[in-house]
């Protein structure tokens, strides 16, 4: 067992930062049970991180000590082992589109996979499940528009439009414009009124 935990940490350490382990990713160095227990016991001695269920992460050592990778990385590579889409949520896209000067206090994000919660160090991030047309444009600035106007709803959306309309590269606003019928009406609505201003 030794042996296995060992080969584990091997490949863990030839991972980048934040690069998720997990037990289907690991089957060539031994059974899924062996797997599972090793994995287990790493991160009950402190070897690894247990993120989430069945998620797995090496923590950074610096010279002031042991942490967990970044949140962004994490969340990034999750999302590339998985297949799945993670962005960050519509109160986090105002904020960094100056729509908003209220700042998240929360690591929450949006995802086509089921929600859940992980935990990094410390830190909690959680993902919840989003509809599809929220996560359609994915990280492109389209996409954070979109999730932006999502969550400021539609009381303020065409406001935020018209500032919108003035920060994105032009390239950007059209490509908001052409995805605008997968948005729900009053989103494609509010678009379509801008695009003509």
């Amino acid at each position: 067992m030794q042996r296995l935990a060992e080969q584990i940490l091997t490949h863990a350490e030839g991972l980048p930062e934040g690069a998720p382990l997990a037990a289907k990713g690991l089957l060539h160095l031994g059974s899924r049970a062996g797997v599972d227990q090793a994995l287990s016991r790493l991160a009950e001695r402190g070897q690894l991180i247990r993120a989430g269920r069945g998620v797995y992460l090496r923590p950074i050592k610096s010279r002031f000590g042991t942490r967990a990778p970044s949140v962004e990385q994490a969340v990034e590579a999750l999302a590339a082992q998985r297949g799945e889409v993670i962005v960050p949520t519509g109160a986090a896209e105002a904020n960094a589109l100056g729509l908003t000067t209220q700042v998240p206090v929360r690591s929450v994000y949006l995802t086509s996979g089921r929600s859940r919660t992980l935990s990094l160090g410390k830190q909690l991030v959680e993902l919840r499940h989003a509809p599809r047309w929220q996560l359609a444009l994915g990280k492109r600035p389209a996409g954070s528009a979109v999730r932006a106007l999502a969550w400021l709803g539609p009381e303020q959306a065409e406001t935020a439009l018209r500032s919108l309309k003035q920060k994105l590269p032009a390239a950007a606003f059209d490509e908001l414009v052409i995805a605008a019928p997968q948005f729900p009406t009053w989103l494609a609505r509010s678009v379509g009124k801008a695009a003509h201003v």
